[in-house]
């Protein structure tokens, strides 16, 4: 009978791509909440203690500097995901019923977790959450160069409509990382395979 051999869970380009992705959304949020500051959309600022730049010059250094490696990240992951086949073994969109099921269990904290497996709920965030980075990029280049890109302000409606698409995704985002790192607290095992790799039993045929 075949032994078992050790492989990791998340491999290592996963790893660093994830956190490399972490550092720049971060760092976007906080920037793109203190270039929102001065020139608001809706009746609101943000605290000026969770902001990035403390003035707009430099909020706008931080966000552009960031938005690079968001994209350069981004595409090298989308690269990875589809060469490897990450996505195909791992992101396969869920059916409407998996996602109400799985979704009605994960409310009765009753979903099980499996290290490496994505329930339909975890598949549906991440690929809403891809969507909504894919987004943001689009409409923030939208919101950048309106004049170069007039085309890409027009798919949007405009510079004031592409402000507020822009906003929604980054809404969008903030509120994936709150689940996200809800679920993390709640299940504080899943932290350390994504620093460290972790291992799991994998048949040898």
């Amino acid at each position: 009978m075949p032994s078992p051999r050790s492989r990791p869970i998340h491999p290592w380009p996963l790893r660093l791509m994830h956190w490399l992705n972490a550092l720049a959304i971060l760092t976007m949020i906080g920037s793109g909440w203190q270039i929102y500051n001065a020139a608001p959309i809706f009746p609101f600022s943000f605290p000026t203690s969770i902001t990035i730049g403390q003035w707009l010059g430099a909020a706008i250094a931080w966000h552009l500097a960031a938005m690079w490696l968001l994209v350069l990240n981004g595409i090298a992951y989308l690269a990875w995901g589809v060469v490897s086949g990450h996505f195909r073994r791992k992101l396969v969109p869920p059916t409407p019923r998996a996602l109400w099921r799985d979704a009605m269990l994960a409310l009765r904290l009753r979903l099980d977790h499996r290290h490496g497996v994505y329930n339909a709920v975890q598949r549906a965030l991440y690929l809403g959450v891809i969507a909504l980075g894919v987004l943001a990029v689009l409409s923030g280049l939208a919101v950048w160069k309106p004049v170069q890109l007039w085309w890409l302000s027009d798919v949007f409606g405009g510079f004031r409509a592409s402000r507020v698409v822009h906003f929604l995704a980054m809404a969008g985002i903030v509120g994936f990382l709150a689940v996200h790192l809800a679920l993390v607290a709640l299940v504080p095992r899943v932290l350390w395979p994504m620093i460290g790799g972790g291992a799991a039993a994998e048949d040898v045929p």
